[in-house]
């Protein structure tokens, strides 16, 4: 065989963990998701329960939920308890990052009661709910009022806890910015058990500042006040195809909504919702979405596309025909368009479920989709655990919109994953350094997208099986995403933390920011109290020596040099 013929990789040898996952569609039919759709049934009776009483008995009882809390904090004992901690059991979350850190001794505080609506004021356009409420949850209370938080994550299950105090986008946010740039004001319970209302403006707003990323780790989030916009019954979505190498992909999805000539902020030219996904590296299709009445979307000749129906073809799939049929316009009910991707986990139930997007399927079964998340981490076990870690990525990229295609082209050359997500947002310059912050002088390239307050970036989500992994070849995924993440730090760029990382605590901080959360952990006690957000992100267990220690002096100094990749 020549050079020419072999293969770039060696192949892999299975084990009985490749049988496990191969055959886990078992489990996940026969257990998951029954399990999965008394749980969702049961999560919408308590939201039912919760939607019939007043905004007064809501708040009445938020107030006495936050007691508790309080109260529970008082009872900790710093030098005989652990670091505190919520009781929430660590399969529940719906990221993959371990949550190993509950393994350690830790103080248990409770907030599962927090997952009520407060208030929708429509006066203010304000929304205050507590940590636990899910989008599912609000866009059942708000869209029928034609109202939405201005950024609507895509998975029913996601909190506005975790979007807050982790990350959360949508395909509005390249108006709105992130999830947690929506938000007017947090209500916190510190180390101490005083309750504070954080605000861009008021005596803590620096605690406001530093919230979003921190992972929990300056105070237990017991409610919040997020911004509400005026919306339309249906969406009206545009699908474009696109055919070129990797880098006029790229062009053309900055093209579909950000002016060449810098009129960044004119609704005539900036469409409300943009969304693209890469299906090989020649192909890709980018949707933009327009808010339109019920009057215009039935009129004649308007095609209505109730893409909720569980017997519907999957989203990406639908928007992959573009490619055969050309543009395309159709109208999608709002909330039906919000939750788009919600019944097959973007295309991951291709990987669960290799069967589940076959029309006999949909019919027959398809109700029952999606599975819990933390149902499946819940029956997975350590060895697949691992095995998902090594030979399955799962990783959102924050890159400036003008290394987009760089991205792409890195992906592609150390992953081939595909489809891949691209969802653009405003990072938004500050009056203090944040965790995440734009480019020094960004402003003054004015490059597309950009504007004098906020530049331009872009989510390119990774989550698939890589190449190498479906053809049977050797892949290192600890390599890969080590190796991804030092090119995240040298271009700017940032990696949300529900993912698992590989960052060493020098390459944390050289990627984020400490100065203003380690400023703010010292100002308001939560150094010995809570968590560092480095050891709660870090991979792999944490001994309680490790995280006391850790506690127990300042971090290193952040900005030290990058650790080398290894050989």
């Amino acid at each position: 065989m020549s050079d020419l013929e072999k293969p770039l990789r060696p192949k892999r040898k299975k084990n009985w963990v490749d049988f496990l996952v191969k055959f886990r569609w078992i489990i996940v039919i026969f257990v998951v998701l029954p399990f999965s759709v008394l749980f969702y049934f049961s999560i919408y009776v308590g939201d039912l329960c919760s939607s019939m009483k007043s905004y007064k008995r809501r708040q009445k009882e938020h107030d006495e939920n936050v007691k508790k809390v309080i109260n529970r904090l008082k009872q900790r004992n710093p030098s005989k308890d652990g670091l505190v901690c919520t009781a929430r059991k660590p399969w529940i979350a719906v990221g993959m990052r371990n949550v190993d850190y509950k393994r350690a001794r830790h103080f248990e505080v409770d907030l599962s009661a927090f997952r009520n609506i407060l208030d929708i004021d429509k006066e203010r356009m304000i929304a205050r709910v507590e940590p636990l409420v899910n989008m599912g949850q609000i866009t059942r209370e708000t869209v029928p009022m034609n109202l939405a938080l201005a950024v609507v994550a895509e998975l029913d299950d996601l909190t506005v806890g975790g979007l807050i105090n982790g990350y959360g986008i949508e395909g509005s946010s390249h108006i709105y910015g992130l999830f947690s740039d929506t938000v007017v004001a947090y209500e916190i319970v510190l180390s101490d058990g005083r309750l504070v209302r954080a605000t861009r403006d008021n005596e803590h707003s620096d605690l406001f500042y530093a919230i979003p990323w921190s992972q929990g780790t300056l105070g237990l989030l017991v409610a919040a006040e997020i911004k509400l916009i005026p919306i339309k019954e249906y969406m009206k979505l545009t699908y474009k195809p696109v055919v070129g190498n990797l880098r006029e992909l790229a062009q053309a999805y900055a093209d579909s909504f950000c002016p060449r000539d810098g009129d960044q902020d004119n609704p005539e030219k900036v469409p409300d919702f943009v969304e693209g996904m890469i299906y090989t590296p020649t192909e890709g299709v980018f949707m933009t979405g327009r808010y339109a009445s019920k009057e215009e979307a039935k009129k004649k000749g308007n095609k209505i596309n109730c893409v909720g129906w569980w017997f519907k073809p999957w989203f990406y799939q639908h928007a992959q025909t573009a490619l055969k049929r050309g543009e395309f316009v159709e109208y999608i009910p709002t909330r039906e368009y919000y939750h788009r991707h919600t019944r097959c986990l973007y295309w991951e139930g291709k990987l669960i479920l290799p069967f589940a997007d076959q029309c006999w399927f949909r019919w027959l079964l398809g109700w029952l989709m999606p599975p819990k998340v933390s149902l499946l981490k819940a029956t997975q076990g350590e060895a697949i655990r691992n095995y998902y870690h090594e030979m399955h990525v799962i990783q959102d990229l924050l890159v400036p919109l003008y290394k987009v295609g760089d991205a792409l082209e890195y992906v592609h050359e150390e992953m081939e994953v595909y489809p891949l997500w691209l969802c653009p947002h405003r990072l938004f310059k500050l009056p203090m350094k944040t965790m995440i912050y734009t480019e020094h002088g960004f402003e003054h390239h004015r490059r597309q997208g950009d504007t004098d307050y906020a530049q331009m970036f872009t989510d390119v989500g990774v989550y698939y099986a890589p190449g190498p992994v479906l053809r049977g070849e050797v892949f290192d995924g600890a390599e890969a995403v080590r190796r991804l993440e030092l090119w995240l730090i040298e271009n700017h760029s940032f990696q949300p933390q529900y993912a698992v990382s590989e960052l060493t605590e020098k390459n944390f901080w050289r990627m984020f920011d400490a100065s203003h959360y380690e400023y703010c952990r010292r100002k308001y006690g939560a150094v010995g109290t809570f968590m560092s957000v480095y050891y709660k992100s870090k991979k792999g267990r944490k001994t309680e020596k490790e995280v006391q220690e850790a506690e127990q002096q300042q971090l290193e100094t952040p900005y030290a040099e990058i650790d080398q990749p290894a050989a």
